[in-house]
């Protein structure tokens, strides 16, 4: 592991913020460090408020889209909302179809087979919008780059709204209206929105302009939450709002079907990370093994007993995905090393029986061992497909893009992408990629990084603090859980390995004549030796709470452990 340690903020900025808001030198450290320079900025971010959200119409077209929805509910034409199979997809088809059957009853809703299909607007999506007599698309998370399918959908009188937030290509789709804060010709202060969150921004503006208040849309915002947490988009502006205030949703009042899987997860409580790593992954499950109609299904129910169902079944999927998850890994791994690929730059690996469901969370394993760009490729639909994962600050959308000539279809971001090609193009474009990836791969990226926010002692971790620190949530991209270094900590004696196969330690540290705090540290179990030595060492942390029979203590979430000298 790097540790990496931020640029030096401005001690008379960070001096007049922590006298403005009456806080210690650290707290307005951190505020700094993330951008938040003034009192105004701090209200904002600690005391986020709905009506901190832009005007909806300050998006390219969305004048045009409200005017088309308005128009085909007054003419009583039928709409089909179409989306992606993952989370942010099917929340952001369930948000905008139960909105707008609450005003008008002519709304379908379609989930593209992830099998069958593939990402995206699909051929067989518009022949399901024109056999129902749909005249009206409107096509969430997905539809930025599918000029052909709106093209063949205007052939059969099928209007577009499209409803992106991916990079848009040179040329456009004929769509009535695009909505997208990524396009170069739109001037929408957060271009940093999910799906799910250009879906809110829509009917954000359907209700402005019916009248309806912002407090009026906060049951949606359970969905939004669930989206921008699973999406990985930064938790800054608008995404922080929506986050915050979905996150209240849904530990109060959430829809049936989100009430079905937190009671499922059995906790008091959930914060952003709770909803990373238990709802979304049941939400995605739909989609990955059966399909994900099945997730729009649970998350637009209102009957809670139903939703409770629809809730169980979701779960089996859940667990079969980890089950091919662990296999795929496995499997994936073997045919690095026997391919002799340990050394290479980039990870491109391929079966044809790799269940397509999973292969973007086997990307993301085989980075927990190989840090490096990754592709994972199974055969679909006699084409080879693929997830690609990136690691902190390598562009795997440009990577791809330096490769276009080899591909059939490619989309996504800077972290994550999916793409397609023909089988006998496979190695051509597994040596085109590691080529590309060996050519602008910063060095200093091939590390694992920590980033480490400040160093501090134990003493500085008063109850005060902790209170401050948690008003930092939700956590996230550009804001993430802050890490702390303290140096010269001793083992008590009770440090020990614990967890399948000894891989995580449990720790009670002490740092000078501080009292001792417990702490956990996944996957170091390795590290054991530099706790006991009787030596001091420095470890990198979070500053976590740990529930267990009802009784809540502060614990340290250890990162890295280094012996000192």
């Amino acid at each position: 592991m790097r540790w990496t340690f931020p640029s030096p903020v401005n001690p008379q900025t960070t001096r007049q913020l922590a006298e403005s808001l009456n806080v210690e030198p650290l707290v307005a450290q951190l505020l700094v460090q993330r951008g938040i320079e003034t009192f105004d900025e701090a209200r904002q971010f600690f005391r986020p408020e709905l009506s901190d959200l832009h005007d909806p119409f300050l998006m390219k077209d969305m004048d045009k889209a409200v005017a088309r929805i308005e128009s085909a509910i007054d003419n009583g034409e039928n709409i089909l909302v179409f989306g992606d199979y993952d989370v942010d997809g099917t929340t952001a088809v369930s948000l905008v179809s139960s909105y707008l059957r609450s005003h008008y009853p002519n709304i379908a809703t379609y989930i593209p087979d992830r099998y069958k299909e593939g990402y995206g607007v699909s051929y067989l999506g518009i022949d399901y919008a024109d056999d129902n007599g749909c005249s009206l698309i409107i096509a969430l998370d997905c539809g930025i780059k599918s000029i052909e399918h709106v093209a063949y959908a205007k052939e059969k009188n099928i209007d577009f709204i499209i409803c992106d937030h991916h990079r848009p290509g040179d040329i456009l789709p004929d769509a009535v209206a695009i909505l997208d804060p990524k396009r170069a010709d739109c001037d929408y202060p957060y271009d940093e929105l999910c799906g799910c969150g250009v879906g809110f921004k829509l009917i954000q503006a359907l209700g402005k302009n019916r009248g309806e208040t912002i407090e009026d849309l906060l049951p949606y915002l359970d969905l939004v939450a669930a989206a921008i947490a699973a999406d990985i988009v930064p938790m800054t502006g608008e995404n922080r709002i929506l986050a915050k205030f979905g996150l209240q949703v849904i530990n109060s009042f959430p829809r049936p079907g989100i009430k079905a899987l937190v009671d499922q997860a059995k906790k008091s409580s959930f914060d952003i990370t709770d909803v990373v790593f238990i709802i979304a992954p049941r939400i995605n499950a739909a989609g990955r093994i059966r399909h994900g109609h099945h997730a729009v299904d649970l998350l637009t129910e209102t009957d809670f007993e139903t939703a409770k169902i629809y809730a169980g079944e979701i779960e089996k999927y859940n667990v079969d995905r980890k089950s091919l998850d662990k296999r795929i890994t496995e499997e994936a791994l073997r045919q690095i090393i026997e391919n002799e690929e340990s050394e290479r730059s980039s990870t491109v690996v391929f079966h044809e029986t790799w269940h397509k469901g999973v292969i973007g969370i086997v990307a993301s394993r085989l980075i927990e061992t190989y840090y490096r760009p990754t592709l994972v490729f199974t055969k679909s639909e006699g084409k080879l497909a693929a997830s690609a994962r990136s690691v902190r600050g390598f562009d795997v959308y440009n990577a791809l893009e330096a490769c276009a000539e080899y591909l059939e279809q490619f989309g996504g971001h800077m972290y994550a992408a999916g793409l397609t090609l023909k089988e006998e193009n496979y190695l051509l474009f597994k040596e085109a990629f590691e080529k590309v990836v060996s050519e602008t791969l910063h060095p200093d990226l091939k590390t694992p990084e920590i980033s480490v926010d400040a160093e501090i002692d134990f003493a500085d971790i008063t109850p005060k603090f902790f209170r401050i620190l948690k008003q930092f949530e939700p956590f996230g991209p550009q804001n993430m859980t802050p890490v702390f270094l303290t140096k010269n900590l001793y083992d008590t004696g009770f440090a020990k390995r614990i967890g399948e196969d000894e891989k995580h330690l449990k720790l009670f540290v002490k740092q000078r004549d501080s009292g001792g705090i417990s702490g956990i540290a996944f996957g170091l179990g390795s590290k054991l030796d530099v706790v006991k030595n009787q030596q001091p060492f420095e470890a990198v942390y979070c500053i976590d709470e740990n529930e267990w029979n009802g009784t809540i203590t502060q614990q340290l979430r250890v990162k890295d452990i280094r012996s000192i000298g």
